[in-house]
């Protein structure tokens, strides 16, 4: 079972879309995952059931029993992050500022500070209407473990994979090159990366080609709206060459892309053309695993 996870190194790209396009051409026992937890939006274009829900808990959540609390003042005069809300009537924990470090948990002399595990979102088992599993998440608001998230959603993808006898998993990645990142690219067979030739969209393709280099992962690009500007897609096709980098496709700008987006459907749902080409893309990226 190999495990393809697609990549920019920005928002707005067309990431998500370019995915669910591939996605048609998965076969109907491989899986899709959403790994963009912060900002889940696969399911506009595959309308999952949402069918089986399960709760994530990640790190602790601390709050003060009243009853016990003496106002010593011990748990706000140590608190490194002003977390603790004092006065002479209660202390009161702020969850958005804590840190949960659980330093105030263990300094309590009264025992009046508990820590209990912190609800941060949900995740899903779904069918969508191409009849392919998708594994998807939201992570709630203010919440900061999303690669946390992302492993979590990883490793339901393979245990269902090896459920259903999958050869392939297919992973829409968060933006970026941080935490969330990492957590989704650790242990992938391949990368696609979808960049626009822009400058910000160039710059941030340097970046995670340089983390893609580092874990020594293999992997091709596919430039969007690759007629917006000849010149820097000529220096993205350059870079990825000097790179070992494939290029795997150069999707035109075009609003038949916001036009499908729009109607709730994939650009290959829409346009026979368009199927056509995510259809060569999908076999350079086969004959690239």
């Amino acid at each position: 079972m190999k495990e393809i996870l697609i990549l920019s190194g920005k928002g707005g790209t067309g990431k998500t879309s370019i995915t669910a396009a591939l996605s048609y051409f998965l076969k109907e026992n491989d899986i899709i995952v959403d790994a963009d937890v912060d900002a889940a939006d696969m399911h506009i274009l595959l309308a999952p059931d949402n069918n089986e829900k399960f709760e994530f808990y990640s790190g602790k959540e601390c709050s003060v029993i009243e009853k016990k609390c003496t106002l010593c003042g011990i748990c706000a005069e140590n608190c490194h992050y002003n977390a603790i809300m004092l006065n002479e009537k209660s202390a009161k924990i702020d969850n958005i500022e804590c840190e949960s470090c659980l330093l105030c948990y263990n300094l309590c002399p009264e025992e009046a500070i508990i820590a209990k595990d912190s609800h941060c979102g949900e995740y899903y088992i779904s069918n969508t209407k191409i009849n392919r599993k998708l594994i998807h998440a939201k992570l709630k608001s203010g919440a900061d473990n999303s690669g946390k998230l992302v492993s979590t959603v990883r490793t339901v993808a393979k245990q269902k994979g090896n459920e259903n006898d999958s050869d392939i998993i297919l992973i829409d990645g968060p933006p970026g090159i941080g935490c969330p990142v990492i957590a989704a690219m650790t242990g992938v067979k391949y990368v696609v990366l979808v960049t626009e030739p822009t400058l910000s969209g160039f710059s941030d393709l340097k970046r995670i080609i340089d983390l893609i280099n580092h874990f020594k992962i293999k992997a091709g690009c596919i430039i969007n709206k690759a007629t917006i500007n000849e010149n820097v897609k000529n220096e993205i096709e350059n870079f990825c060459k000097e790179n070992n980098v494939e290029i795997i496709g150069k999707i035109p700008y075009t609003k038949k892309f916001y036009t499908a987006l729009v109607s709730k459907k994939s650009i290959v749902e829409t346009d026979v053309d368009f199927r056509n080409e995510f259809k060569k893309m999908w076999r350079k990226i086969q004959k690239a695993i």
